[in-house]
């Protein structure tokens, strides 16, 4: 598993160097294409029933979609804002940050939960259909702490791909909100990969890909084993620096 992460980043940095190449063929059509599928898909993961098109109206054309709640259409407005306020960031060289997450978490939520975006939780919770146990509400801020420490110990040692998912893990694995843990964890991740010059790495939402997904981050949680993990969101980075070379005619 190792030597198969270790070939896949030698890839991916392959097709990084191609990237930055062709960065200046990047435009606004191509990054709202690509936000909207990644607003679609992490959105889907966690239950969202409105379809890539769908999606689509409701941001760019803000229209309603009938027989759609009022939340998932909070939630894909959401999310969209989320996506560009982290590009926003990478503008001004911003640290990762118990702010900057709580800040971000409260975008994922706003009109939905106003007592709760942007804050810890303070009751204990329970994930549905797995069998991890989040840590209980009093450890929370003493775990995010030492998680932003292990950031800035780590972030000039590891490959971005790796520090990305790593991060990503922690947070879905501390759980430290009551709601939107998931969408906050895959947006912090792609914060990392945008602040290293990689494209939005986007994870497809069909059966096949969140059930991998939710095993690797349950092998995360029960078995403290990350290999899993680490190889499936490094084979979405590689997926996506794929689809958007393909999409510069660089492929």
């Amino acid at each position: 598993m190792e030597d198969e992460l270790k070939n896949l980043l030698v890839k991916i940095d392959s097709l990084k160097k191609i990237l930055d190449s062709a960065r200046p063929l990047i435009n606004e059509s191509i990054l709202n294409a690509v936000d909207i599928e990644y607003t679609y898909d992490s959105n889907r993961i966690e239950g969202n029933t409105l379809t890539l098109r769908e999606t689509d109206i409701v941001i760019n054309k803000g229209l309603t979609i009938g027989g759609k709640s009022m939340r998932e259409h909070l939630e894909a407005n959401n999310h969209y804002e989320a996506i560009l306020y982290i590009r926003d960031l990478i503008k001004h060289d911003t640290k990762i940050s118990e702010s900057l997450i709580k800040s971000i978490h409260s975008i994922v939520l706003q009109g939905i939960d106003r007592e709760n975006g942007g804050k810890y939780r303070t009751l204990p919770v329970a994930i549905s259909g797995s069998r991890y146990i989040p840590p209980q509400p009093w450890q929370v801020p003493k775990m995010m702490e030492d998680m932003i420490l292990w950031i800035e110990d780590k972030s000039d040692s590891l490959h971005p791909a790796v520090l990305s998912a790593q991060i990503h893990e922690q947070i879905a694995t501390i759980h430290p909100f009551i709601d939107g843990n998931g969408r906050t964890a895959r947006l912090v991740m792609n914060l990392v990969l945008l602040q290293n010059g990689y494209p939005i790495s986007n994870i497809p939402s069909d059966t096949k890909n969140r059930v991998a997904y939710y095993n690797a981050l349950e092998k995360c949680n029960i078995n403290s084993d990350k290999s899993d993990f680490l190889l499936l969101i490094a084979s979405y980075v590689h997926q996506s620096l794929e689809k958007i070379l393909k999409i510069l005619g660089k492929s």
